[in-house]
């Protein structure tokens, strides 16, 4: 068997599509045009490089993209301030604090600056609190993406095993809840998880995200299983390099049925899912309809 290859940026296409589908919908009957603020402080090489993909994928989806780009030793203060300045702002739906911040500023203080209504990150308190609630609330981008893609090859995961890899508020727990609302059974696996392997393989649908080069190995998955591979990780091999996830890729697409590549995969979806995030934010402010996205 060799496994399904999830093409995460054809998907992601799609899924950019019907926003801006609905984008155009809200700018033509209500006169309302998403916006997306990014605060970017310091200059993190990756950080930049990941606020310029963003506000290029806003502006072609036809939404406004305003990025405040802050100096290293910006105060925490200033930055929360910035933060709620925001969030007066009405043309502004969606309020983004790229990571990480300076080790001197404490990010969940700052994340909870953010109104969950323009909380499209999905990581405020309250907004953690209505997933865990099943509540409407705004749901942390990358999460969302590897539902929607475990779906493209899987319609209904109802009564699924799914094991989850990882646990940070990032990826690990949100995932986890989204898998629940889904109907899944869900085993939350970690550092000190002491029977992994056997784990991985008692699940139909096995989601990495633990940041650790290649951990999940090609023999711990089950045959015909779903693999979304959320970690991308930089490997150096003499003077050259290349990105791999946190599954053994080539040996794990011999037993898998479907798996996400890296590149290629998770990551495309997660920019994809905060436009998403960021249409619905736009909506749901000012109670207007929004075409299905």
């Amino acid at each position: 068997m060799t496994a399904e290859i999830i093409d995460g940026k054809n998907i992601a296409g799609e899924l950019r599509g019907r926003i801006a589908e609905a984008v155009a919908v809200l700018a033509r009957d209500y006169e309302v045009t998403p916006g997306l603020a990014v605060v970017l402080v310091g200059e993190d090489p990756a950080s930049q490089v990941y606020v310029r993909n963003k506000g290029l994928a806003i502006k072609k989806a036809g939404m406004r993209s305003v990025e405040h780009h802050l100096p290293e030793t910006t105060s925490q203060e200033a930055v929360a301030s910035l933060v709620r300045e925001l969030n007066e702002d009405d043309s502004v739906d969606g309020i983004l604090v790229q990571m990480p911040l300076p080790e001197h500023i404490d990010p969940m203080q700052v994340i909870n600056e953010i109104s969950p209504n323009k909380d499209v990150d999905g990581l405020t308190e309250i907004n953690a609190g209505r997933l865990m609630l099943d509540e409407d609330g705004l749901v942390p981008c990358t999460p969302q993406g590897c539902i929607l893609l475990a779906k493209t090859v899987t319609p209904n995961l109802s009564g699924l095993n799914a094991v989850v890899v990882g646990r940070s508020i990032l990826v690990g727990k949100p995932l986890s809840m989204l898998l629940l609302a889904e109907n899944c059974t869900v085993t939350i696996a970690h550092s000190r998880t002491k029977n992994l392997p056997e784990l991985c393989r008692s699940a139909d649908i096995l989601c990495a995200a633990v940041g650790r080069p290649e951990l999940i190995k090609g023999d711990w998955v089950k045959d015909g299983s779903v693999v979304i591979d959320v970690g991308i990780n930089r490997v150096f091999e003499g003077d050259k390099s290349r990105l791999v996830g946190d599954v053994e890729f080539e040996m794990a697409r011999m037993r898998a049925g479907a798996i996400t590549p890296v590149p290629g995969g998770v990551g495309p979806m997660t920019i994809a899912c905060l436009l998403r995030n960021t249409t619905l934010a736009a909506a749901r402010r000012r109670n207007l309809p929004v075409i299905a996205i």
